[in-house]
């Protein structure tokens, strides 16, 4: 056995290893659901709030994987992290999810976050893949809806950030505390297409397809720079707010956009978004990757600053991105590079102790312990689905 079909042997092992740290560490069997968190040293932090991204995320992982391996093995968690999402994050009155819950299920943010709005979507779509719940697919399909009414910037085009609880402007439209405070960012238009490319297969009309396009389209036109890098924040008017780069995102938008025009079964969309991808991957190839094999996080485009640490989720983004470069021009260097990157997982990012694996390292491979296994941002979804890809 080669290299490279070891490691997918290898992802095809960890895909069971994930499921069964998440089934048997992070069920709430006193307030239902899920945990909200779970620290570095593998212990739940007690009465942690509870948040949709997590949330969703775990059954958009679930289900895919269901999906993927034809069982119906982990139904119980699918329908477990469904009915949580529709009992307690569903906002009956305006319609969305919120934020983020009390450790019982009581608000405590209810803020329309459209990233999270995606997320939900891209849950709910896989999940009526698996299980075809109708409650599901038309809540997905609300949820869309949703998005379109408020969301859609009908001047300048693409989606803005955030809005209050009942869809109405809000200043602060952070993502995170990292994240700058912009109206439009990279990081939510790819998981709205992401969402929309899997909802479109569950739901296919013109007006799914026109905006499915339209964000494709807007990968190619505003975030894309002539680096071959994509641009991460931006204001209504689409002027740049930030130099900085995500290697994470270039390789994870590339294999996504190329999804998105596919599901689309446009030739000429899929053309574009295939040269481009080529592209990232080999700029990717050329700058993301440390003396050591690994995925750099990220790189100011002016000053050259480049941050360092390893974090988990650029590592498998990039095994998915490099399948697709290679499979459009087979450079042996990009499955070169994925044989380093892979064996850097395994030695310095997998808890062979605990499970799952560590949110980072830095540039010496020194896990930040004060980091979580499981939190809002720390979720079976980037390597369950790296797991899932690489092995279709």
């Amino acid at each position: 056995m080669n290299a490279y079909n070891q490691l997918k042997s290898e992802l095809n092992s960890e895909l069971k290893n994930i499921l069964s740290y998440w089934t048997n560490n992070t069920l709430d069997l006193e307030h239902g659901g899920f945990v909200g968190k779970i620290n570095h040293y593998n212990k739940v932090v007690s009465e942690a709030p509870k948040g949709i991204i997590l949330n969703s995320r775990i059954l958009w992982s679930f289900s895919a994987a269901s999906n993927h391996l034809k069982t119906d093995e982990y139904q119980d968690i699918c329908d477990r992290a469904f009915q949580y999402l529709k009992t307690f994050f569903k906002d009956e009155t305006n319609g969305g999810v919120f934020w983020e819950l009390d450790y019982k299920g009581n608000p405590l943010n209810k803020r329309k976050q459209v990233y999270a709005q995606a997320f939900t979507i891209y849950a709910l779509s896989e999940y009526y893949i698996f299980t075809k719940n109708d409650a599901a697919k038309k809540w997905a399909i609300g949820i869309f809806e949703l998005i379109e009414k408020h969301a859609k910037d009908p001047l300048n085009t693409g989606y803005f950030e955030a809005f209050n609880e009942d869809w109405s402007p809000i200043e602060d439209m952070r993502l995170s505390d990292k994240d700058m405070n912009a109206s439009k960012t990279m990081n939510t238009h790819l998981h709205v297409l992401e969402a929309y490319t899997t909802l479109l297969k569950i739901y296919d009309t013109i007006q799914l397809r026109d905006s499915l396009k339209t964000l494709v389209n807007l990968f190619f036109e505003k975030f894309l720079n002539n680096q071959n890098h994509y641009d991460l924040f931006f204001d209504d008017t689409w002027t740049l707010l930030s130099h900085t780069v995500s290697y994470g995102h270039d390789i994870e938008t590339a294999w996504l956009v190329i999804e998105a025009a596919k599901q689309l079964n446009n030739e000429d969309l899929v053309n574009q978004a295939n040269v481009i991808a080529i592209k990232v991957a080999d700029t990717f190839l050329n700058e993301a990757i440390d003396d050591d094999g690994a995925v750099l996080n990220e790189k100011n485009l002016i000053t050259n600053h480049i941050d360092t640490d390893k974090h988990w989720w650029p590592q498998v983004e990039a095994l998915i991105g490099l399948k697709y470069a290679f499979e459009l021009n087979p450079d042996k260097n990009f499955r070169i590079t994925s044989v380093k990157i892979w064996d850097y997982i395994k030695k310095h990012l997998i808890d062979h102790e605990n499970g799952e694996w560590f949110f980072r390292v830095d540039k010496k491979g020194n896990v930040y312990t004060e980091e979580n296994k499981v939190s809002m941002w720390k979720a079976p979804y980037h390597t369950s689905r790296a797991c899932i890809v690489l092995n279709n």
